[in-house]
């Protein structure tokens, strides 16, 4: 098998800036999306510095050497350690940043990543916040990250909850991201790659403004082509409104 992506970003019909991020770092086999908040821009400062950690801390470790800001996790293996420990710096980086800059207190950024290793035939996926990763496999779109969102939490502790009381709460508050805190909870999930698969990794500003089925449509439609299907995503987002900006990365195993 062998990988190909697409990432595209766009400020959306109603920001007057972009404050999301991604890569595409075929190299590793690494792909990133991270949706910044925090108010003067800061949100741009934030999301730019997870990716560029991210990306600085898989090129420091490409030796066996390579020294390791945190303590290995033995319920992990090696590759899901090195996705998880990239995160977590960049999540001290952003922290220190907003602690020592008055102007960027409060910032931060969700991130979603996938790392695929072909070796193994395997995807890890790993994610903080409510961006999202999306596997379209045989016809159907699965979400492989669930949104650590005010939302979310409720129905984990009461997955009975009426929908009346589901409807008062705000669907836009995360209860997860890096930057708010010095550590954070990286969440890690793995999956068999097959040929064929795609995958999207996206910002809110899409799942937010365009349902799933939509989203499976569109990547359908553009077959083969991954920069019509990246196009076909943004220009979704923005004519359902383009209420923020819009992020997707696009990764297709074949």
């Amino acid at each position: 098998m062998r990988i190909r992506a697409v990432g595209l970003t766009d400020v959306g019909l109603q920001r007057d800036h972009n404050e999301d991020a991604y890569r595409c770092l075929d190299r590793f086999g690494l792909y990133l999306v991270a949706d910044g908040m925090g108010g003067h821009q800061s949100g741009e400062v934030a999301s730019l510095l997870a990716a560029d950690s991210v990306q600085s801390f898989f090129e420091a470790t490409e030796n066996d050497d390579a020294t390791w800001p945190f303590p290995i996790d033995p319920n992990l293996s090696l590759i899901e350690n090195r996705l998880s420990a990239a995160i977590k710096l960049a999540n001290k980086r952003i922290y220190d940043r907003a602690s020592t800059d008055e102007g960027l207190q409060g910032m931060g950024t969700t991130l979603v990543g996938m790392l695929v290793s072909l070796d193994k035939e395997q995807i890890f996926v790993a994610h903080v916040g409510d961006s999202r990763a999306y596997r379209i496999r045989n016809g159907r779109i699965e979400a492989l990250t669930r949104d650590h969102s005010l939302i979310n939490d409720y129905l984990m502790m009461m997955p009975d909850m009426p929908k009346e009381a589901l409807d008062v709460l705000p669907r836009n508050v995360i209860t997860r991201a890096l930057g708010m805190q010095d550590s954070v909870v990286v969440d890690m999930s793995v999956d068999q790659l097959r040929a064929g698969d795609k995958f999207v990794l996206c910002s809110d500003g899409l799942n937010g403004q365009v349902e799933d089925n939509e989203i499976l449509h569109l990547i359908q439609d553009a077959g083969d082509d991954l920069v019509s299907a990246a196009r076909g995503l943004v220009e979704a987002s923005n004519a359902a409104g383009g209420d923020d900006n819009v992020t997707v990365v696009v990764v297709e195993a074949l």
